[in-house]
């Protein structure tokens, strides 16, 4: 058996130069699983993935050419081909993939809920990354949701930890807390979130999305990054997800030791930081990294009771995004490298979601 595979490819340090790489994968070995990948979401937060590729060592998931790194997603993929016990052909699976057609998986710990992906040079990678969860199973999975499962179920996952960790700590004193790129999905996520709580919740994003934001209503408040001298001096925490060096400084400038907290989650701007986060007022900005917050947490609550706080609070939430989501879908290589150069670029409407295939049909 060959199979022609298209690998999706980023030139690591330009990530305006992209590629697609043609490939041929062989007979599959015992203990391997050939899944083909069916679709899978794009956000501002595989552009994260990719500017923390080295650091967080994303680019170790799907190994690529040197220079060059492959994207990680989230998505849906069906077995192809197995000669792994318990990964049987036709399962359906929700995991992390590659911007490919195809994967090659060595599936360990099956279960009837899916399986680890044991293969060697992913194994020092956080296990959250490397399950597979058989659809069948799953039991917020609806084959007619599953494009709001590949948008919000990672990034909502963040959103909850962001919500405990600050819980947790009580929100480090403050009595207001600031989103910035409040039009992103992990923003919505905490904003619902924070709702709940007994702080006030502002919104921050540009003017274009003004609308919108508030349209949502789970801010307080918003504001445009230009107005943020406008907002009173009162204890307050920062949760930074835009990345935009001008916008850390302004805000910790403004606020100086009344900034109790400041919280990196990820990189919208993704050009814009440039080193802005050295020598400000306030609270220093520290990088909020999930799997390693959520597997700490997974050992204070334990795994089932975790899965359960999550689910409740997902359950809670996704109603919702129905009134302000729509769902988009692309297939083939050049509407995948489109939307790529639109979330990279921050040209995406908020208010769409964006699934990708790289099969044109």
């Amino acid at each position: 058996m060959s199979i022609e595979n298209v690998d999706f490819m980023v030139d690591k340090s330009d990530l305006s130069k992209v590629q697609f790489e043609h490939n041929s994968i062989a007979d599959i070995a015992p203990g391997q699983a050939l899944l083909k990948v069916d679709n899978f979401s794009f956000t501002a937060n595989n552009i994260t993935y990719a500017l923390l590729g080295d650091a967080f060592s994303y680019w170790d998931f799907f190994p690529a050419p040197e220079g060059f790194g492959r994207i990680p997603v989230w998505g849906f993929a069906d077995v192809l081909a197995s000669k792994a016990e318990g990964v049987k052909e036709g399962d359906r699976v929700y995991g992390y993939l590659p911007m490919s057609t195809h994967l090659m998986v060595e599936p360990g710990h099956v279960n009837e809920h899916g399986f680890m992906d044991v293969v060697s040079h992913r194994a020092p990678r956080s296990p959250i990354y490397n399950q597979y969860t058989f659809t069948a199973q799953d039991p917020v999975y609806s084959p007619e949701n599953e494009g709001l499962i590949s948008l919000f179920r990672p990034l909502f996952t963040t959103s909850f930890l962001l919500d405990v960790f600050h819980a947790q700590n009580d929100f480090f004193g403050a009595e207001s807390i600031l989103l910035t790129s409040a039009s992103s999905k992990t923003a919505i996520g905490l904003a619902g979130l924070l709702a709940k709580r007994d702080l006030e919740v502002i919104g921050l994003t540009s003017a274009s999305n003004r609308d919108f934001v508030i349209s949502l209503g789970y801010y307080d408040k918003v504001i445009s990054y230009d107005e943020v001298e406008t907002l009173p001096l009162v204890a307050s925490a920062f949760v930074d997800m835009a990345g935009n060096g001008e916008v850390l400084a302004k805000v910790h400038r403004h606020f100086g030791d009344a900034l109790k907290k400041s919280t990196l989650v990820g990189a919208t701007h993704w050009d814009e930081r440039q080193g802005a986060d050295k020598d400000l007022p306030g609270a220093a900005p520290e990088i909020f990294f999930a799997p390693g917050f959520a597997q700490a947490h997974i050992q204070d609550t334990g795994r089932e009771q975790f899965l359960m706080n999550v689910g409740r609070a997902w359950a809670d939430f996704i109603p919702h995004t129905s009134n302000w989501m729509t769902v988009e879908k692309s297939r083939g290589l050049a509407q995948v490298e489109a939307v790529y150069r639109k979330v990279l670029n921050n040209a995406s409407n908020p208010s769409m979601g964006q699934i990708l295939s790289l099969w044109d049909d």
